[in-house]
């Protein structure tokens, strides 16, 4: 990935819940673009010990599968109950 989105979830919440939200996000990523498109072009990462899950954000497909799943965690987890952070990483030589 050289540009990615890092979501830290709050102790409280559990990952698996959250994980359950991005899955939502990306059957919704399919009816925009075709599950074929999606599962090429969207990756993601998650840590479930620090509560972190990093998703892939290089391609358009990457970019919403994002949107959707922060306007999901929003409505789910509350605005508070997570944050955001971009990620800019150097490309593999």
């Amino acid at each position: 990935m050289t540009q990615a989105y890092k979501y830290q979830f709050k102790k409280h919440i559990d990952l698996r819940d959250v994980e359950d939200t991005l899955f939502l996000a990306i059957l919704a990523a399919e009816g925009l673009f075709s599950e074929a498109l999606v599962r090429m072009n969207s990756n993601y990462q998650q840590d479930r010990d620090a509560g972190t899950i990093t998703l892939d954000a290089d391609t358009p497909v990457g970019q919403v599968v994002n949107t959707i799943f922060t306007t999901y965690a929003i409505k789910e987890f509350g605005r508070d109950g997570f944050t955001v952070q971009r990620l800019k990483k150097e490309a593999d030589s």
